[in-house]
């Protein structure tokens, strides 16, 4: 049986780095028409009401957030829109401006927005993070919670993120994997909610503008692709004698560092889905092409903050800094999530990035480019 993990999210960073190379504005728009072409002879295929298998899935999901259960009469005749995502994926985060935006302009007009969160990680599976996500996110729509994967297999999703749009027939009429082609989507919801209640909709499309953790990535520059720091997923690993699993170690850094290659230096516990400091004093190096860097980090404990300290190219970040850090690469670990080490305000250019951990609590996971 396939595991659903290894259709990740990974596979979408490396279209998005080939830019126009991949779909492009253009391929996109062309896309777009032939999805409301699709949805249009869908509907006229199908006419009853009854709910799709997957949408049934859906509502069945054993916890809920942001709302009640949902049952078939929440949902029967309304246009749903089910946006798969988890909370630390930073493709993921940079649909949710959209996905608000359209929650909240479309609801009088009988659009459901319905958010499936389906975990990468397991610190994603607490629902106490899950939580905190939401609101530190601003997402007030139902979001189901998908530990499991039942909804995932459901719908035979492949990514995060991923749209799927449902008519007000409960049928799936299309489906979106991956970032982009935002108003495309937004034009088929349209077309979707007029074809419902036979009225006409607005089709102004909304005005997004995403900043942050979500803002656009930088395709011209990207060109590094997503890494997993555990073994199970590890690529490039350029340390001398190579990774040792579920043990302590202790790793040199690489003397040279090519593009996309990581080491570690200090003594680490090599995980199949994170590393860990075995010690006071550790770090992980990063030769990288991006305009932002990411990681995602976690504790073993709750409790005080765990400090750490970034450098690029060997000195403080100053005007490159990411969010989570500040001009002298200071930064400290409090919640499981993705952080936001690099925004680089000069030309992109290769560049070597280093943090370094002072506490033994710390779990890295995977970095993210943009």
């Amino acid at each position: 049986m396939t595991n659903p993990m290894d259709k990740n999210r990974r596979h979408f960073l490396r279209i998005s780095a080939v830019g126009a190379a991949g779909l492009g504005a253009t391929g996109l728009a062309a896309a777009g028409f032939r999805w409301i072409e699709s949805s249009m002879a869908a509907h006229a295929a199908t006419q009853n009401t009854a709910l799709s298998e997957p949408l049934r899935s859906l509502l069945g999901a054993r916890q809920w957030l942001n709302t009640q259960p949902l049952l078939p009469e929440d949902v029967r005749g309304k246009v749903v829109v089910v946006n798969f995502w988890t909370y630390s994926c930073i493709n993921s985060l940079r649909m949710l401006p959209y996905t608000r935006a359209w929650a909240a302009k479309y609801k009088d007009r009988g659009l459901m927005m319905i958010g499936v969160e389906t975990p990468e990680f397991a610190f994603e599976k607490n629902l106490a993070n899950v939580r905190k996500s939401l609101i530190s996110l601003g997402i007030n729509y139902p979001v189901a919670i998908d530990n499991d994967y039942a909804i995932w297999q459901a719908f035979e999703n492949q990514a995060w993120p991923a749209l799927y749009f449902i008519g007000a027939d409960g049928r799936i009429r299309n489906h979106v994997l991956g970032e982009g082609g935002y108003d495309q989507s937004e034009a088929l919801i349209q077309q979707l909610l007029s074809e419902a209640d036979g009225a006409p909709v607005d089709n102004n499309l909304s005005m997004v503008n995403g900043v942050g953790l979500q803002a656009p990535a930088d395709e011209n520059d990207l060109r590094s692709p997503e890494t997993y720091i555990g073994y199970a997923k590890a690529e490039n690993f350029a340390s001398p004698g190579g990774i040792r699993e579920d043990s302590p170690n202790l790793y040199r850094g690489a003397s040279v560092l090519p593009l996309n290659h990581w080491s570690l230096t200090g003594a680490w516990t090599m995980g199949s889905e994170f590393a860990a400091p075995a010690g006071k004093s550790a770090s992980i190096s990063f030769r990288f092409h991006a305009r932002d860097l990411h990681l995602v980090l976690g504790r073993t404990t709750q409790g005080r903050p765990l400090q750490f300290r970034v450098t690029i190219d060997g000195a403080p970040p100053e005007a490159d800094h990411g969010f989570d850090v500040d001009a002298e690469g200071r930064g400290s670990l409090q919640d499981e999530r993705l952080y936001q080490l690099v925004r680089q305000s000069r030309p992109v250019v290769d560049r070597t990035f280093m943090i370094e951990f002072f506490d033994a609590e710390v779990r890295a996971y995977d970095f993210t480019f943009g």
